[in-house]
């Protein structure tokens, strides 16, 4: 049963997820309150559980800038609340704020055009401009 987590072992840096009752890593702690640290109009959005992902945070700033950690559970959100002191909602009833949703989609325009102009400097040079072999 679940195949699909053999692979995901602490050596290799992925583990699978934990049971609802669990709590919030140290570290996945350590680096939301060193990201959110001198944001401002910080929020944090919970994020479900599914099969393959334990319960998470994306904490939004100002800009749309965010980060995302596994929380274990809902005792996970708790602490994040204590920790952030922010304001905290859950994603599947509010869904995400508009400002990360543009930031992603700015990023997404950036990344395009660079890969854009990257394939036409290859075009320039006589290289295949997808990459590969030529």
């Amino acid at each position: 049963m679940f195949d699909f987590l053999k692979g995901r072992k602490k050596k290799d840096g992925l583990a699978p997820p934990r049971g609802p009752g669990g709590k919030i890593r140290d570290h996945d702690l350590f680096d939301l309150r060193n990201w959110a640290r001198g944001r401002a109009f910080v929020e944090a959005f919970v994020e479900p559980e599914t099969l393959v992902n334990e319960m998470s945070v994306v904490v939004v700033d100002e800009n749309g800038d965010f980060i995302r950690r596994p929380i274990g559970g809902p005792k996970g959100i708790d602490i994040v609340a204590a920790e952030l002191a922010c304001p905290i909602y859950d994603v599947e009833e509010t869904g995400y704020p508009q400002r990360m949703r543009e930031r992603i989609e700015r990023e997404r325009i950036l990344r395009k055009r660079a890969e854009a102009a990257e394939r036409r400097r290859r075009f320039e040079e006589g290289k295949n401009p997808y990459g590969g072999s030529e």
